[in-house]
């Protein structure tokens, strides 16, 4: 699998946080609440990445969700506004399955797969969440399907054939 190191800094992110929840330690002297922040970052130019972080307070949480979103970048392989093939993701017991679509579709994803779509920069896109709607597992196995979509190009290198071989 390739892993490219992505310098958040050159690019200008946005983020979106896709869940806040409260979570609970019960302890000796009673219970102890924190804040969990699931957020996506994007440059909606082909550069997606997701993060968790977990603080006391919301905006603390949000914020060091946003710090691990940036060290896990990763590039989305695009051919004009949508993706090269259909993928299905996996992560746990959340399956996505995103399909490519004509130009003008949009992007039709429920809530946190279409959180990470958009913020790809996939503008035209179908995409099936089956099985768990558990968000966490919902944006992890998007981006499992993202990690894994090849380009033309990239499976003919593999293959070591040309791309109109392949195109047939």
């Amino acid at each position: 699998m390739r892993r490219e190191l992505i310098d958040a800094s050159k690019l200008d992110l946005k983020e979106q946080v896709v869940s806040i929840s409260r979570v609970v330690k019960v302890v000796k002297g009673g219970r102890n609440f924190r804040f969990s922040a699931l957020v996506v970052v994007g440059d909606e130019n082909g550069h997606v990445g997701i993060g968790t972080g977990k603080a006391q307070e919301v905006p603390a949480a949000i914020r060091k969700a946003i710090q691990d979103a940036k060290k896990n970048l990763i590039r989305v392989p695009m051919v004009g506004t949508t993706i090269p093939h259909e993928i299905k993701g996996r992560f746990g017991a959340g399956k996505v399955l995103i399909m490519p679509a004509s130009e003008g579709t949009g992007v039709i994803a429920g809530g946190p797969v279409r959180a990470v779509l958009e913020l790809a920069g996939i503008k035209d896109v179908r995409a099936k969440s089956i099985g768990s709607n558990n968000s966490r597992n919902m944006v992890n196995a998007t981006m499992n399907g993202l990690k894994n979509l090849k380009t033309v190009e990239e499976v003919a290198k593999l293959r070591g054939k040309t791309v109109e071989e392949i195109l047939g």
